[in-house]
């Protein structure tokens, strides 16, 4: 019987060892796609980014992913950018204003940051200060919206998040009659945060939701002023390209779910194996 067991304990020994690799890869595999860098879509991060804003949609200064604008205006201006979001994305805008001394302004002022799929549908932020009030004596004031995850695929009736361009809005929306027109310095950065295939909903777009707008040139003149020569829209996708087609994550877990039911299998059987009749039946039974 010692012969027939110590080789049936090796095996179950082996497949508990392989089981617990397997389970320990599945459960480590989601945030270690999260937390790697490169996954942190940040790829403007070390490049200066455009110091003017758009004053429409068609207009729209480009940000790419992880990198901050910043512009010059007046109170009282809408002030546009736009950047890519691909699907398993959750972006989050995030707006400064500065305002001008307190002795120059009358009021309090109302500030608010919205943003728009490529199809200029309004999203709703699943949280953040979308809109915040300033006081008189306020000398800046801090705006911010967490958009829901960016699905691969969505129904034709509903208002999902879509892979795409999504442009930033950004103005006041309360403001005394006698502050209209003071000079304001804006910063906006769009950030992202990878998800992973989690949030895919089993289909995907066919092609990306990119109008194909111009944007407000980065570029400038001989005498240093920005051009507003319209281009072709750039930093329109990320940097390395839409990714919302046949390959998520999930395909790891499926693999590693076919690999642990296979182990599971095989280990079930070697437990059982055997059972029917004695470990030792003696010559002439």
């Amino acid at each position: 019987m010692t012969r027939h067991s110590r080789p049936t304990r090796g095996i179950r020994l082996a497949l508990t060892g392989a089981l617990l690799a397997g389970l320990t890869l599945l459960t480590t595999a989601g945030p270690a796609l999260a937390d790697d860098p490169s996954a942190s879509a940040s790829p403007g991060g070390d490049k200066a980014g455009p110091t003017e804003a758009g004053t429409t949609f068609r207009t729209a200064t480009a940000l790419k992913q992880g990198q901050s604008g910043t512009a010059q205006a007046s109170a009282g201006n809408y002030l546009y950018w736009v950047f890519p979001a691909d699907a398993g994305q959750r972006p989050t805008v995030e707006a400064t204003v500065k305002l001008p001394e307190s002795a120059a302004r009358r009021g309090t002022s109302t500030w608010q940051v919205d943003v728009y799929d490529g199809l200029r549908r309004r999203q709703a932020c699943m949280y953040g200060h979308q809109t915040r009030k300033a006081a008189a004596e306020a000398t800046a004031v801090e705006l911010s919206c967490v958009l829901r995850p960016v699905r691969a695929w969505s129904e034709a009736w509903a208002n999902d998040p879509l892979p795409g361009s999504y442009y930033i809005r950004l103005t006041v929306v309360d403001l005394p009659a006698a502050d209209l027109g003071l000079p304001v310095d804006v910063e906006v950065k769009s950030s992202i945060k990878e998800l992973g295939g989690g949030h895919d909903g089993g289909g995907t777009l066919a092609e990306p939701l990119v109008p194909g707008v111009s944007v407000t040139s980065a570029g400038g003149t001989d005498d240093g002023r920005a051009s507003a020569a319209p281009r072709t829209l750039a930093g329109g996708e990320p940097e390395d390209g839409w990714t919302s087609g046949w390959w998520t994550d999930r395909w790891l877990w499926t693999v590693g779910g076919g690999v642990l039911t296979a182990l599971a299998a095989v280990f079930g059987y070697s437990l059982t194996r055997g059972r029917g009749r004695p470990a030792h039946v003696p010559p002439g039974a």
